[in-house]
């Protein structure tokens, strides 16, 4: 398709959500200064849990980000070209995205000021220096691959840079895995299984996420989305569901089987207070369960069943990233396995997290500006097709 087969978004209500966005995103700055200049103190952080709220909606807008270029992954690496109007839309979402994310996580470091430390200094030996190099070659790889689409550049080239963009977004997923996989000192942590984990989660997140934004895009636009391929990004959206699914009841069995995770897979599940209520009602209930359902029911295959069980699906990942991030976090270290400790700084307890204002606001923010990057691409750039092709001999009913 040509730039005359895309268009870009009508102004109407733009502004509003502009303004809205903006003042989301200047809440979350101000929260940022005030957490930068009187310290984590104010946060419900301690000694104990290091990655609050923010890290929790860093990491999901990042895994977000890698899985929404599935649709062009799928057109360019899979030969699905069916998906190849919505691959240019798919690539901005990802690179929106990673920002969002990444601003998050550069405000919640506590010194901000020192970003350039991490940039210039590389201690290769940690797997954080690697996810530095990941995330700005991810931005560069999908901007060369976006290139290409709106170049009209020839199909050996989009079809290498497609290649590229997917590899290295598995990659890069695998890292942020691997951050919390190999990490021994936390029992919550510690199995390999989570860099699996990770990418299947990317996947559904961010399919979740393309699909509430394509469908948003196009109704704004004033257009209706093809049925046919919203139908089959939802079939797809089922099956990254249950194959989350599937990994976190290996990784809880497994746990379980050994003995040694034992205590922290039943605080999760069952005595941890709040974190159990997160894992079984959002993760799997609400975030899984209920979404599978509207996805496979057949009275519920319409637009709305789908942006549905998205919205559940985004909400079911939130709980799976706070379960996971902070409640390996307030689950008391071993420090002498096979022996109780107790000290004055509370060695041994089950710390006591609840998120503060400004880390709401922060964690808010990143996904505030992330919308906001995706509206002003979609109202700079042609990034909408004006009309999705049908599938050969689909019979249209003449006006």
């Amino acid at each position: 398709m040509n730039d005359t087969d895309y268009h870009v978004a009508p102004a109407q209500g733009f502004w509003v959500f502009v303004l809205i966005l903006v003042t989301i995103v200047i809440a979350a700055l101000w929260a940022a200064h005030q957490m930068d200049t009187a310290g984590h103190a104010i946060t419900g952080m301690n000694n104990q849990v290091v990655w609050g709220l923010p890290h929790v909606f860093a990491v999901f807008l990042i895994l977000c980000a890698s899985g929404a270029l599935n649709p062009a992954s799928l057109s360019t690496v899979f030969g699905r070209t069916r998906y190849a109007p919505i691959a240019r839309l798919s690539g901005v979402f990802a690179i929106c995205l990673l920002v969002g994310g990444l601003v998050v996580l550069v405000l919640d470091l506590g010194r901000p000021d020192r970003l350039q430390v991490a940039i210039t200094t590389y201690n290769f030996r940690s797997i954080f220096a690697w996810n530095v190099l990941g995330y700005t070659g991810f931005i560069v790889i999908v901007g060369v691959y976006l290139a290409c689409f709106m170049d009209n550049a020839p199909r050996g080239a989009v079809k290498a840079a497609g290649y590229v963009a997917f590899a290295w977004r598995v990659l890069l997923t695998s890292g942020t895995g691997a951050i919390f996989g190999f990490l021994v000192a936390r029992e919550g942590y510690d199995a390999a299984i989570l860099v699996p984990l990770f990418v299947a989660t990317s996947f559904a997140l961010g399919t979740a996420f393309f699909l509430i934004g394509l469908v948003l895009s196009f109704r704004w636009s004033g257009q209706v989305p093809d049925s046919e391929v919203l139908k089959k990004l939802g079939r797809l959206l089922a099956i990254f569901v249950l194959v989350v699914l599937y990994l976190v009841a290996v990784q809880t069995l497994t746990s379980l089987y050994g003995g040694r995770q034992r205590g922290i897979v039943e605080f999760l599940l069952f005595s941890g207070g709040v974190y159990p209520v997160l894992f079984w009602l959002g993760q799997v209930g609400l975030g899984s369960i209920l979404p599978l359902m509207l996805l496979y029911s057949r009275r519920s295959r319409g637009c709305a069943s789908i942006l549905t069980a998205s919205v559940l699906v985004l909400v079911g990942g939130l709980c799976q990233l706070y379960v996971l991030i902070i409640g390996g976090q307030v689950y008391p270290l071993r420090i002498f396995p096979g022996y109780r400790s107790s000290s004055s700084f509370f060695d041994g307890v089950v710390t006591y997290y609840v998120p503060s204002l400004w880390e709401v606001l922060l964690g808010v923010g990143g996904v505030a500006m992330a919308v906001l990057l995706c509206l002003v691409a979609m109202r700079i750039l042609p990034l909408l097709p004006r009309a999705l092709p049908l599938k050969p001999g689909t019979l249209v009913r003449d006006p």
